[in-house]
């Protein structure tokens, strides 16, 4: 069967389609039934305000040892689960990397649940060997890596006790050395020392 149409029949009729295309369409938008036209922003929601460095300074300091204090800074103000702070010298710590090396599995565990970024630190203080093994794989000498205030991996793993003793064994039997701390790699400015 062949269909025979000429142009002016074609003409209208794509016309007709279109304007009727045209009319569903705006009778979703007006309904509120988003149309497959409306795509997602491309651009991110303008940022607020930037967070005081005091309370960026109170919150990674809390996180070293009380969750009480540490949840009323990040309920306040959730952005502070990002926070990082320098100690001084480029020694830059999150409060997630100061529960890292403190043992704090529930304060981890509570910035985790509100939006921390996690990291090698924390994960082998929570046992998380995938992580820690997925990171080793992308770079062997992750572990040389100093965390916050000179830390090692190896420290962090072990302030997670029991909890995080597979990571403990896979890093002591990977040949990681057992040792505490690794001086930062300070990066003096040419002609500078340190005080």
């Amino acid at each position: 069967m062949t269909l025979s149409i000429d142009r002016r029949k074609f003409l209208h009729a794509s016309t007709a389609l279109a304007v009727g295309g045209l009319f569903f369409h705006g009778k979703l938008i007006a309904q509120g039934t988003p149309a497959a036209s409306q795509a997602p922003p491309n651009n991110p929601p303008p940022k607020p305000p930037a967070v005081s460095p005091e309370d960026v300074q109170a919150t990674v300091g809390v996180a070293h040892r009380s969750i009480e204090d540490l949840k009323k800074l990040v309920d306040a103000t959730p952005l502070l689960a990002n926070a990082c702070w320098d100690w001084g010298g480029g020694d830059f710590e999150t409060p997630l990397q100061a529960a890292a090396h403190t043992g704090g599995r529930e304060i981890a565990l509570y910035l985790l649940s509100k939006g921390a970024r996690q990291d090698i630190f924390a994960a082998a203080m929570l046992g998380q060997l995938d992580f820690v093994k997925a990171a080793h794989a992308v770079d062997p000498r992750a572990h040389e890596i100093p965390g916050p205030h000179g830390f090692t991996l190896l420290h962090c793993a072990k302030s997670g006790a029991e909890k995080s003793q597979n990571v403990v064994d896979w890093l002591l039997a990977s040949g990681v050395p057992d040792v505490t701390f690794r001086p930062l790699p300070y990066a003096w400015p040419e002609g500078a020392t340190p005080a």
